[in-house]
């Protein structure tokens, strides 16, 4: 399979926001319980989210098969924070993650951002990891979800850039 980046187009938004409930529910249960990938999957908002994020000038990188469909993606905001990186689970194991994260990185680098960092899941760990990125502590917190409070754990990590 050919795989190309571009960058985020507003028609996007419905393919993204399914992309990455497809993740959570699919490629998170590797790492996370039933109840834990519902509270995960409850807190993604819709489509209108990569719009609002897009116009607030947070740059979403936008994996594509060799059709333009996006299959992966990553967004970063303006003072480096790497708020998510979904990979659909028919494209795992492809270096997707990877390049998205070279991506990121020469990004932030032309705009002068000295340190990127992110709340990585358990599953995206070793991406980030591979790329560079040094676990700073695990974060354990609970989610709201139908009435419970759901205990549910990910990893703060950065990335100092020279």
């Amino acid at each position: 399979m050919v795989y190309a980046i571009r960058p985020y187009r507003d028609d996007d938004a419905e393919c993204l926001h399914a992309l990455a409930l497809a993740a959570i529910r699919v490629v998170g249960a590797h790492g996370y319980d039933a109840e834990q990938i519902e509270a995960w999957a409850g807190r993604h908002s819709g489509p209108a989210m990569y719009r609002e994020r897009a116009a607030l000038g947070h740059t979403i990188f936008v994996a594509t098969d060799g059709e333009d469909r996006p299959v992966a993606y990553a967004v970063l905001e303006p003072d480096g924070h790497l708020d998510r990186l979904y990979n659909h689970p028919g494209h795992t194991r492809q270096g997707l993650a990877t390049r998205l994260l070279i991506e990121a990185e020469t990004h932030a680098r032309a705009h002068k951002i000295a340190r990127l960092y992110t709340e990585a899941s358990e599953l995206a760990r070793p991406a980030f990891e591979r790329a560079g990125y040094s676990v700073l502590h695990r974060r354990d917190f609970t989610i709201g979800h139908g009435g419970n409070a759901v205990p549910i754990h990910n990893y703060a990590m950065e990335k100092l850039l020279d």
